[in-house]
């Protein structure tokens, strides 16, 4: 999942310098759909240990990304 986030934020990123307003926006609705999904198997990988709202889920795997990206 981290992978394929991390690929599609590569390819918003890129497309922000070179494309359409049309394809910026396919992209980043693309890019929160996988941050969304993230989150949500997050929620299940944590139910019965750590109890967390969809926010929290978010912030949580944004804050996963942070920690495995290499840049």
């Amino acid at each position: 999942m981290i992978k394929d986030y991390f690929l599609i934020c590569d390819s918003y990123y890129s497309a922000i310098r070179n494309s359409s307003p049309q394809q910026i926006e396919a992209l980043d609705m693309g890019r929160r759909g996988l941050h969304n999904e993230g989150s949500t198997l997050l929620r299940e990988r944590l139910e019965g240990k750590v109890k967390t709202d969809l926010d929290t889920a978010r912030r949580l795997f944004t804050l996963i990304c942070a920690l495995h990206w290499r840049g």
